[in-house]
């Protein structure tokens, strides 16, 4: 059964880090992990979105294209809210590919009336595998009017909710060419 809520994949990172555009990286049997991470979660979810600048995706996926000029997870959340015309969605970063479907699905069953329900694990908060509610909108614009980016700061200060999970590895993120590599290694065993 798929979960009625929206999910959006934030694939518009700069990957300073990375080197090159790591949603544009093949991944998982898929040209790209953002189409890796598009598939995987159109199983789950019956609308996925991409979020990012522009289209820079050779797939047919939704897009959700950034509102304000800065770039940050802050500009794509509230464009997101200002897109969408709904009460909550499931975000989950591009370059996190073992966030599995329990995790997404533990983090969307939470009903209590909260901001944000976000993933924690012992390296801390994962504010790109979360579930926002409308309701955080207003805040995230004062951050952004503010100039503060930092999802982890708008999270500090809103009504959130967080559910731990043991299992550190699932949160890992692809930043650097030696942690592409071997989440390259862990999908070919």
């Amino acid at each position: 059964m798929k979960h009625n809520i929206p999910a959006v994949i934030f694939a518009g990172g700069k990957s300073s880090r990375m080197g090159e555009d790591k949603a544009l990286l093949p991944f998982g049997g898929y040209p790209t992990l953002s189409q890796y991470q598009y598939v995987r979660l159109a199983k789950l979810f019956h609308h996925v979105y991409l979020s990012a600048k522009e289209n820079k995706f050779n797939f047919e996926a939704a897009l959700l294209e950034d509102i304000y000029p800065e770039d940050s997870p802050l500009v794509a959340l509230v464009s997101i809210f200002e897109t969408l015309k709904v009460e909550k969605v499931f975000v989950l970063s591009v370059d996190a590919p073992f966030v599995s479907k329990e995790i997404i699905a533990k983090l969307i069953s939470i009903q209590e009336h909260t901001d944000v329900v976000v993933a924690k694990s012992s390296s801390g908060l994962q504010p790109l595998c979360a579930v926002y509610h409308r309701s955080i909108l207003t805040r995230a614009k004062q951050h952004l009017e503010a100039n503060n980016h930092r999802l982890t700061s708008l999270l500090t200060h809103a009504n959130t909710h967080t559910i731990y999970f043991e299992n550190d590895d699932l949160f890992s993120n692809l930043n650097h060419p030696h942690e592409y590599n071997e989440a390259l290694k862990s999908f070919d065993s």
